[in-house]
């Protein structure tokens, strides 16, 4: 069973399902409502355990409700919290989340207030027994060590890459893998072409890099060429959280040693499952219906 080091996000989200986006100012009414933990790594690690790996996850908390909320969810899915950083008098990240009859998702974030800024906790011991660690944007210097930390250990090193990414420079140095979405390559690469705008990259980053472009699948380096792996076709009933479903797939392939294509290629397919069955980590596909829809 593979163990996987997760550093980065955990937030309360709450979610309404309307049947179009708002285009105006006014009063909506929602179809659906549900109050469900996300985040970038909070919903990559309940992913590595959901596949049956495991996910030991530092994020940062307060004492207030919300907080709890959090942080027992996560436990309930059985990710190691045990180096959660909750800061007293400190509050939770939250989310509003817009979710359209097409599964389209429109998300206004509070990243919380009060929150650890401390690295001292951060050593060697944090990832002992680790074989790969992932972190996101959202606590660049925290992320940065963390990295250092797989580079020394001898671990894959990789980074949920999305924008913004200010104070990310010695992140993103420090990863062996950078896999990004579709807005972070036009943003750094200054291009809509992402091919192209992965070779830009290629020559600024000592990493294998990938980007994850929705239903057009995903392109990625291989040696001197830019690959190409299809997305899987389902019916999507929605896409919240599916980008963090991706990567903790990939980072639980590469703690598996699996090649670069296979990791994407089965990543592709925990991204797939996740927006055919719905909302939340319960939409989580397990390991065997993610191995029978890869074998295809």
């Amino acid at each position: 069973m593979a163990h996987v080091f997760v550093l980065g996000i955990a937030v309360l989200d709450h979610v309404f399902y309307l049947p179009e986006m708002p285009r105006r100012a006014a009063k909506f009414r929602a179809d659906g409502y549900d109050l469900v933990v996300g985040g970038c790594a909070a919903t990559a690690a309940a992913t590595i355990v959901r596949l049956g790996g495991r996910a030991r996850l530092a994020a940062r908390l307060g004492d207030d409700p919300n907080s709890d909320a959090i942080a027992g969810a996560l436990t309930a899915a059985g990710v190691d919290v045990s180096l959660a950083r909750r800061t007293p008098g400190a509050r939770a990240p939250v989310s509003n989340v817009l979710v359209d009859a097409d599964g389209e998702r429109q998300i206004v974030n509070f990243r919380g207030a009060h929150l650890d800024t401390g690295l001292d906790w951060l050593g060697p011991d944090a990832i002992a027994g680790c074989a790969a660690v992932l972190v996101d944007t959202r606590w660049p210097e925290a992320a940065a060590r963390a990295l250092g930390l797989a580079r020394e250990a001898g671990v894959p090193g990789i980074v949920d890459a999305e924008p913004p990414f200010e104070g990310a420079g010695e992140m993103l140095a420090a990863a062996s893998h950078l896999a990004f979405p579709a807005d972070g390559v036009r943003l750094l690469a200054g291009t809509d072409d992402l091919a192209a705008g992965l070779t830009t990259l290629r020559e600024r980053h000592d990493a294998w890099l990938a980007v994850t472009d929705g239903a057009d699948g995903v392109r990625f380096t291989d040696g001197d060429a830019i690959a190409h792996e299809p997305a899987l076709r389902v019916d999507v009933r929605d896409s919240l959280g599916a980008g963090d479903v991706w990567h903790g797939a990939l980072a639980l392939a590469l703690a598996e040693k699996r090649e670069a294509r296979a990791a994407v290629r089965f990543a592709n397919a925990v991204a797939a499952l996740k927006c055919a069955n719905g909302t939340g980590w319960e939409a989580i596909p397990d390991r065997a219906a993610t191995e029978r829809l890869v074998a295809g």
